[in-house]
C-alpha cells in the first residue's frame, strides 16, 4: 500500500469513528477505533489528564454528547504522517467550551488502523 492510500484510510477512520463517535456520544462506535490497551495523557485547563481507554469511553457514554448540547463542534485533521505500519495524526477539536489539540498514534493491526495512544491538550484561554 502506498502512503496516500494509508493516509486516506486513517482519514476515513478518524472522520467515521473518532469524530462521529465523540460528536454523537457513541462509545461503541468510538471504542471500535481504539486498541483495548490505549492510554490517554495530556492536560485540560492546565491540569494533568490521564485515563485508560475504558474510563474515557465510560465518560463519553455518561456525558451529554456535543450533538445533544447544541454547542459548536468542529473536528479538523491537521496532519497525518505514516511510516510503514505506524502513523501519527494531529487533530484540532472544538467542542463544548474546549479547543483540543490531539495527537493520535495509530498502528496497523490485521489490516486495520487502530489508535494505540492519545495525547491531548486544551488550547482554550
Amino acid at each position: 500500500m502506498d502512503n496516500q492510500t494509508e493516509v486516506a484510510a486513517i482519514t476515513a477512520a478518524i472522520e467515521n469513528y473518532y469524530f462521529k463517535g465523540i460528536y454523537e456520544g457513541d462509545e461503541k462506535l468510538l471504542g471500535s477505533i481504539f486498541h483495548p490497551g490505549t492510554l490517554l495523557f495530556g492536560d485540560v485547563k492546565g491540569e494533568p489528564y490521564f485515563k485508560t481507554i475504558d474510563l474515557y469511553l465510560e465518560g463519553v457514554k455518561n456525558r451529554q454528547s456535543p450533538k445533544d448540547s447544541g454547542k459548536p463542534f468542529k473536528g479538523e485533521i491537521l496532519n497525518i504522517k505514516v511510516v510503514n505500519s505506524i502513523a501519527v495524526a494531529e487533530l484540532n477539536l472544538k467542542m463544548y467550551d474546549f479547543n483540543y489539540r490531539d495527537f493520535l498514534s495509530f498502528h496497523k493491526i490485521n489490516g486495520k488502523w487502530l489508535i494505540v495512544n492519545k495525547m491531548l491538550t486544551d488550547l482554550s484561554e
